[in-house]
């Protein structure tokens, strides 16, 4: 621990420099701009970073520590909500201990905390960085790269944001989200109402049954996000569509709601519905490997002088991904903070120190 404090300027200047990059999700042109920024820190850490650019987004990893053995890898991604401008027009800041800015909080702090980790140490395994650029828009152009560096991994640590109060995320809800398309007839609404099929009242119909995939008992969530449809109050609908997205707890659960939303089917004579599967994770369930690892950390944070709880999160991270591989991953592990993706978004510097050193003592 006296390492990390005596590393607390460091961690906050890099800090500061990571926050003033904005990196906006599905923004190419944004996220390009913010790339080399986050090469040039990866190579202060004194390996050879590597480029790997899908659909016109690049992630960058890179290994260091000793040649031989199973490796850990390192989860962390780079890009944010917040569009570009945001970190000149709301720049980050110190006082009293807490550093806000965009994207501080998810996850800059988390990233800051991992590097310096390894600056903390003269000798590690074998860790493999991996920084992404589509985490917040689903993570598909860098799947494959996830699992790809995952497969043959002893542990997997991700440095997203923790719960409340600090705890580490052992579970976490999967998530899939749908695209409804609804074709119908249009008609005159006055003079040949029964000529048309409305693909309004398609759709409403379609969204009570997707409703009813709502299960508080097993925590199974829908939230129904837009509605679009029609062309003019006199004109009985032709088209409509929704997007929504639906949570789950377990893999068995997901499977069964993904199911029942391929199966929607129109109800009307000359209507029709489409139903895409836009983006997904699967759940990440709390296997015995997850709970082991956390108990190791919990042992190593006591030993640094701090409590380390543990629990479940709505959300989804890359974690989602590697968990279901059955391996043992570490979720959480940024700095303690609040206002992910708000206007209030900061990390307390103190709990950055402690991740940090943390991190370090589980990769020695």
């Amino acid at each position: 621990m006296e390492a990390a404090e005596e590393a607390r300027a460091e961690l906050i200047q890099q800090l500061l420099r990571l926050t003033a990059v904005d990196a906006p999700s599905g923004d190419q042109v944004g996220l390009h701009a913010a790339v080399d920024v986050f090469e040039e820190e990866l190579a202060a850490l004194g390996g050879e970073v590597k480029r790997h650019t899908e659909a016109g987004i690049t992630h960058l990893s890179m290994r260091v520590g000793a040649e031989d053995g199973p490796h850990v890898l390192i989860l962390c991604h780079y890009d944010t909500v917040w569009p570009r401008g945001t970190a000149a027009e709301r720049p980050a800041r110190m006082a009293e201990g807490v550093l806000s800015g965009p994207g501080v909080f998810d996850m800059r702090g988390g990233i800051v905390a991992a590097f310096g980790a390894l600056r903390l140490l003269d000798e590690c395994p074998p860790v493999e960085l991996l920084v992404t650029g589509d985490e917040e828009t689903g993570s598909e152009s860098s799947r494959e790269l996830i699992l790809e560096r995952a497969r043959d991994a002893s542990l997997v640590l991700v440095t997203e944001p923790p719960l409340p109060g600090g705890g580490l995320k052992t579970s976490r809800k999967g998530w899939a989200s749908y695209s409804l398309a609804v074709t119908g007839r249009a008609s005159h609404a006055g003079l040949d109402p029964d000529r048309g099929v409305s693909a309004i009242d398609e759709l409403l119909d379609q969204l009570r049954e997707v409703a009813a995939l709502r299960n508080p008992r097993e925590g199974t969530t829908v939230n129904i996000g837009t509605l679009t449809g029609g062309t003019l109050i006199n004109v009985v609908a032709p088209e409509a569509a929704a997007e929504l997205e639906i949570r789950a707890v377990t893999v068995a659960e997901q499977e069964q709601t993904d199911e029942a939303m391929r199966s929607l089917s129109a109800r009307r004579s000359g209507a029709s519905v489409l139903v895409s599967r836009r983006h997904s994770r699967p759940p990440m369930e709390r296997t015995r490997a997850v709970a082991t690892a956390a108990a190791r950390a919990q042992e190593l944070a006591r030993e640094l002088g701090f409590d380390l709880s543990e629990g479940a999160a709505g959300g989804t991270s890359d974690a989602n991904l590697v968990a279901p591989l059955g391996l043992p991953v570490l979720d959480g592990l940024g700095p303690e903070g609040d206002g992910a993706h708000a206007l209030h978004v900061h990390i307390l510097v103190d709990s950055l120190v402690q991740r940090n050193a943390l991190c370090a003592l589980r990769l020695q």
